[in-house]
């Protein structure tokens, strides 16, 4: 297979849909080899705040001289994001070569009665057999979907669990309250393993913490009490703070919102943890120009400047709260123009609720995906708060619109679905080269 063989291969096994449980990615891996022993794994659960904890890892790892390998999901514009190496996407022709031999594994387990492999599962196993052949010295490994039977938690150890923030999210699947949740999250903490938190909710805290008695390992509150934030705009935050008993003055990111400060302090507990713990070569200079080099495509992202253009995933009530707060704390009391697109299985109507206030004109459209909700259907959602509100079924008409119904000094939002602001993302970034 060449490589759009091999993507059109890995999207058919949507129709497998998603299956929790690690029978077959088992069976899988051990016809590859069991790729996934021989990596060295920070293991990232949690509901908002996975994929930037662990760039800013593997930012500042790679600074330190290391060789890491970053696994994410979804992808914002194109399929080899998921699969990184020191910041370099999986090459298309790996793709091809190693779905090609996967799909003879499939084809030996189907014939032998196992179940066929859903589209996360192949994916999963494509990168622990890439990051293998690579020779990564660490793997920062984003959990897809809960935990406990998520694929990513075939493995059998970690170097380190991470628990990123948990909120509610996907609750006809991991449950319906946040002890539901953590313990599902909780799932990939290891027997005589170590478990680094993020400071939440006791209903949270606690489940964990029971989880972490049980299997005797290590349990590690980050707290956020030390954090002191010296500047924040639209542009970059600085901050000092206390992590592992070492104090930091003046750290910067370029990452926007008090909740990226938290989950960089999550970060960098687990990088001085595993400093201690394994004895790496990391300095103080590696974490600042670590912490400073990453990047997090898709999350309160500045795409333009006139007007201000910022796209962010929010698709929950803590993306959503995130958001809110980062709008008010940069634009006051000055409305903007939301466009967005979410899929129908989110919690909607609490996303709506905590964001339109900052709006006074929306355009609705339908992301590219079979759970979306239509953009007529969530105009009416949106017309209980905002008069002005239109539908655009397009994508790429509704930013069209968007640009050309705006003035230079506008605020613009783009929000929702992961699925559609990577579109947004593409042709925003394609409309400004065209521009140049």
């Amino acid at each position: 297979m060449n490589y759009q063989e091999s993507l059109h291969y890995i999207e058919e096994t949507h129709k497998f849909g998603v299956r929790l449980g690690l029978d077959n990615i088992s069976k899988l891996l051990e016809l590859l080899g069991n790729p996934q022993d021989k990596i060295n794994i920070i293991h990232v659960a949690g509901t908002n705040g996975k994929g930037s904890t662990c760039s800013f890892i593997t930012s500042i790892l790679k600074e330190a001289g290391y060789k890491v390998g970053l696994y994410t999901s979804p992808f914002l514009e194109t399929f080899t994001e998921r699969i990184r190496v020191n910041g370099e996407n999986i090459p298309e022709d790996d793709v091809a070569r190693i779905v090609t031999l996967i799909k003879e594994k499939i084809e030996y387990m189907v014939a032998n009665g196992y179940s066929y492999p859903t589209e996360f599962e192949i994916v999963t196993a494509m990168a622990f057999y890439y990051y293998c052949e690579q020779n990564v010295d660490f793997v920062a490994l984003e959990v897809g979907l809960g935990g406990r039977y998520d694929a990513t938690n075939v493995i059998s150890k970690s170097e380190v669990s991470v628990i990123t923030s948990i909120s509610l999210d996907h609750v006809g699947i991991l449950g319906d309250t946040v002890a539901k949740i953590a313990y599902e999250k909780g799932g990939i903490i290891k027997e005589n393993g170590v478990a680094i938190v993020y400071d939440q909710s006791d209903e949270a805290k606690d489940v964990i913490k029971n989880i972490c008695k049980e299997k005797n390992a290590k349990y590690i509150e980050v707290t956020f009490d030390s954090m002191k934030i010296k500047k924040s705009d639209i542009n970059s935050q600085v901050y000092s703070c206390k992590v592992m008993n070492k104090t930091y003055e003046d750290l910067e990111i370029k990452l926007i919102g008090e909740h990226q400060v938290n989950n960089s302090m999550l970060a960098l507990s687990v990088v001085e943890y595993l400093k201690e713990a394994k004895n790496l070569d990391i300095n103080e200079e590696d974490i600042r120009i670590g912490l400073l080099n990453t990047k997090w495509p898709g999350r309160i992202e500045k795409l333009m400047e006139d007007p201000i253009f910022i796209i962010d995933g929010a698709h929950n009530e803590d993306g959503a709260s995130s958001l809110a707060k980062s709008i008010s704390e940069n634009f006051g009391d000055k409305k903007g123009t939301l466009l967005i697109g979410m899929l129908e299985d989110k919690d909607i109507d609490s996303v709506l609720k905590i964001i339109m206030p900052y709006f006074d004109k929306v355009i609705t459209t339908t992301p590219d995906n079979p759970r979306a909700i239509s953009c007529e259907a969530l105009k009416e959602k949106i017309s209980k708060y905002v008069d002005d509100v239109i539908s655009i079924e397009n994508i790429e008409e509704a930013v069209n619109y968007t640009l050309r119904n705006s003035k230079k000094e506008d605020i613009i939002i783009s929000a929702g679905s992961l699925y559609m602001i990577g579109a947004v993302r593409t042709i925003v970034n394609n409309t400004l080269e065209l521009a140049e």
